[in-house]
């Protein structure tokens, strides 16, 4: 079996943001050498439910973790006062994979459309309108990206792609493997040197 690095993220996932240019550099490195298989890992349930204030502090503080942690990252603080929050990314994590039914390319697309209009924009992508903006906005056929969003198909999708992460051993966010010969080898992150990880992929 060929060897095959595997990604598994949430797009609602502030630590998935923060390693956004790290993983651009380390998937640069490897284009066209080893192919990358991206999975949606399906942070948190759908849910109408506002989420707790106690919630609410506690992702400010890991954002300001995160600003800390790794040098150039920035959020944008307006989300908390101008959206109604929710802990509730199933609904991006659809988008995900919705957007990928029109084209490989929009996988990543998609995601870095919710990332920036969450942490950038103040934009809540927990929302569905919202998502059908988005969708817009990086060139999708917004109609059947809608129609398909809300399928039972696509929900059903979601919770198999989840499952394939699980079943690997993996359930936090970011996450990368690599796979060889029936064998799921687990790379260590480096959320600010690609090299490092790069150097272990090519040991797997």
């Amino acid at each position: 079996m060929k060897k095959q690095l595997i990604y598994v993220h949430d797009p609602m996932c502030s630590w998935c943001w923060g390693f956004e240019p790290t993983r651009r550099k380390l998937f640069s490195a490897i284009a066209g050498k080893i192919p990358v298989r991206r999975l949606v890992g399906g942070l948190a349930p759908d849910s109408d439910e506002p989420m707790p204030e106690s919630m609410q502090n506690m992702l400010r503080q890991t954002w300001r973790r995160i600003e800390l942690t790794i040098p150039g990252t920035r959020f944008n603080y307006e989300f908390w006062d101008k959206c109604k929050p929710r802990r509730s990314t199933y609904p991006a994590n659809r988008a995900v994979l919705a957007a990928r039914e029109q084209g490989e390319e929009f996988d990543p697309l998609m995601t870095a459309r919710i990332q920036q209009a969450y942490y950038l924009e103040a934009r809540n992508p927990s929302d569905i309108s919202t998502l059908i903006e988005l969708a817009a906005e990086i060139g999708l056929d917004a109609d059947r990206f809608a129609e398909l969003l809300v399928s039972e198909s696509l929900q059903q999708g979601l919770l198999a792609e989840i499952q394939q992460a699980r079943a690997m051993g993996i359930d936090s966010f970011p996450s990368l493997a690599v796979a060889r010969a029936g064998a799921t080898h687990p790379v260590k992150l480096n959320y600010t040197d690609a090299r490092a990880m790069l150097q272990q992929i090519e040991a797997a």
